[in-house]
């Protein structure tokens, strides 16, 4: 067996792609389904960003190569607007680089700063693609769980001191995917500090940044010394309902972000310049629009988690994410449980296995539907339950 396929042998099968699948199944034979699934906005991108696309398009100086690190004006952006929501002041043309959406720019980190064999220390339950991004860059993976009774924080008191000495890469995700964990200024200090004294690289993926019910929005680069060791990625994914216009960006750490630039210099040739001009234009919305859309997200978390507890589930609300994280109320198996729920009530939710050993025993459900179909939903489930 050659190298490569033991690395693609490491790798489960990407967890949407399978329940996708199903999903096509049970549409092909006629089944209403609600799907709460994966976590992609059902509410449109704003006209202002479609219409700014458009105008771009129509622009010649837009159809060739763009520029590597992305426009220097979008940049510019991205630091102005991280002055305001942070109070942390870039130099954008060090400390910014513009994504091909934070998924792309995850998945080429580790080939960045993770040598062959060296140790990434990945959230236990977390986002798939921390840990597939490592393993396909040679290294390996030290699942680091996300502790329940911490508020789904994890401990780190309890890492063997050997495995933050061998690590080169620390993934943290807050607000958190599954679990709807907000930040914490305290945990990000911590992290900052232990990447200080082992010589490690620590990641905030804060693409749900946004998405704050309860609670204060914060940066890792906020943390004292975060510069030296830590940079931060964000998504115009979530909040503003792009996630297939695919931009986004990282920030913090000058020679982190030179090494993913030299990565992505070989792997791609950057954002659409005329998906660029569009992002400007979702920056410059007021935050009034983006806090009416966050009430959307408010109303539907409180609709299926009053109405799932009404029905005798006790899940949890969320202090951020349009993700509710709950145990299994019928003690099953995460992956028996999610099956149940599409073939007998026709509902789409997420097995927690998917996102990792500790994610076992839940689902998550996404407030990516109305709130007439969420009630559905919980109607249908409280029919099988």
């Amino acid at each position: 067996m050659t190298v490569a396929a033991r690395r693609l042998g490491l790798l489960p099968p990407y967890l949407f792609v399978e329940i996708d699948r199903q999903k096509r199944g049970l549409r092909d034979a006629g089944a209403d389904l609600v799907d709460l699934g994966i976590g992609d906005p059902d509410l449109p991108t704003f006209p202002e960003v479609v219409e700014s696309l458009r105008e771009a398009c129509l622009d010649p100086k837009t159809h060739r190569y763009p520029s590597q690190r992305g426009d220097a004006s979008l940049r510019d952006l991205f630091a102005r607007w991280y002055q305001e929501r942070y109070g942390v002041e870039l130099d954008p043309a060090r400390e910014v680089l513009t994504l091909i959406g934070t998924k792309e720019g995850l998945g080429h980190l580790p080939l960045a700063v993770l040598d062959p064999g060296r140790l990434a220390l990945v959230p236990d339950p977390g986002y798939p693609v921390y840990q597939a991004a490592s393993w396909l860059a040679g290294g390996e993976v030290k699942h680091v769980r996300l502790e329940p009774e911490l508020g789904f924080k994890p401990d780190f008191d309890g890492l063997p001191r050997a495995s933050m000495d061998d690590a080169q890469l620390m993934f943290l995700n807050y607000p958190n995917n599954p679990t709807g964990a907000p930040a914490d200024a305290d945990l990000f200090q911590l992290a900052v500090n232990m990447a200080e004294e082992h010589d490690f690289v620590v990641v905030n993926d804060a693409a749900y940044a946004e998405v704050l019910f309860e609670g204060e929005r914060l940066s890792i680069l906020q943390a004292e010394g975060a510069r030296k060791v830590a940079i931060e990625f964000h998504s115009l994914s979530k909040t503003f309902n792009m996630t297939g216009w695919r931009v986004g960006f990282a920030v913090g750490n000058a020679d982190v972000l030179d090494a993913l630039a030299d990565v992505k210099s070989n792997m791609d040739s950057g954002v659409f310049t005329a998906v660029q001009r569009a992002a400007e234009e979702a920056l410059h919305l007021p935050q009034s629009r983006i806090d009416e859309q966050l009430e959307i997200y408010r109303r539907r978390r409180d609709v299926l988690v009053q109405g799932l507890r009404d029905a005798g589930w006790n899940v949890p609300s969320p202090h951020a994410t349009f993700y509710v994280w709950s145990r299994v109320p019928t003690g099953e198996d995460s992956s028996v449980f999610a099956a149940r729920l599409l073939n007998e009530a026709h509902v789409v939710v997420t097995p927690g296995a998917g996102f990792g050993p500790s994610g076992e025993g839940y689902v998550r459900m996404a407030l990516t539907a109305s709130e007439d179909r969420i009630a559905e939903a919980v109607a249908r489930i409280a029919r099988i339950l």
